[in-house]
């Protein structure tokens, strides 16, 4: 049962988060809640590890919780869920190609889907730097949110850093590579 939901809530996901990894992150922050498969905390270490290894953030995120959840064959249909419905659309489009390209309706409906994807990434780089640069109230505790500065501080350093050329030109893994460092001293 579990492998049959893990390709369900993959498929929600993968048919309705347009506009690629960033925006399946409010999905997956619903179906945490909804199944708790992994928290807030969980996914935000997901979305560094997917950020850091090749490969589409979205397709890295439900291999991961399917790993998590039922193993490799978990791994392997939740992230069949997540890609189904690309495929099945491209299969579709590609039949119906040569009246989709004049259709001024289907032209409509993308530009109408670029605000909405753009939204959805928004919202997700926005819950994102909420979760690393906030602490959260811990249960029992008075429900007082407030800065965490360390994270606050290194993303200062990494921006002003970035503003040297010679840095620029590093190889990312080098970036990736100090992102660790970091994450292994300060505890982020």
């Amino acid at each position: 049962m579990i492998f049959l939901r893990l390709y369900l809530e993959f498929f929600k996901t993968g048919l309705f988060a347009v506009g690629g990894g960033l925006a399946t992150i409010p999905f997956l922050q619903d179906m945490g809640a909804a199944t708790g498969w992994f928290s807030n905390a969980d996914l935000t270490t997901m979305i560094a590890v997917s950020e850091s290894t090749p490969g589409p953030i979205g397709v890295n995120m439900a291999t991961y919780v399917g790993f998590h959840c039922g193993g490799i064959a978990g791994a392997v249909l939740a992230t069949l869920g997540l890609v189904s419905p690309s495929i099945l659309v491209i299969l579709i489009i590609a039949g119906f190609l040569q009246r989709f390209r004049q259709s001024r309706a289907v032209d409509a409906v993308f530009r109408g889907l670029r605000p909405a994807s753009t939204a959805l990434i928004a919202a997700a780089g926005l819950s994102v730097a909420k979760s690393v640069l906030l602490f959260h109230p811990v249960p029992g505790q008075a429900a007082v949110q407030t800065f965490y500065w360390p994270s606050i501080i290194l993303a200062a350093v990494v921006f002003l850093a970035l503003q040297h050329k010679t840095l620029k030109k590093l190889h990312p893994i080098v970036f990736i590579a100090a992102a660790a460092a970091a994450g292994i001293v300060f505890g982020l």
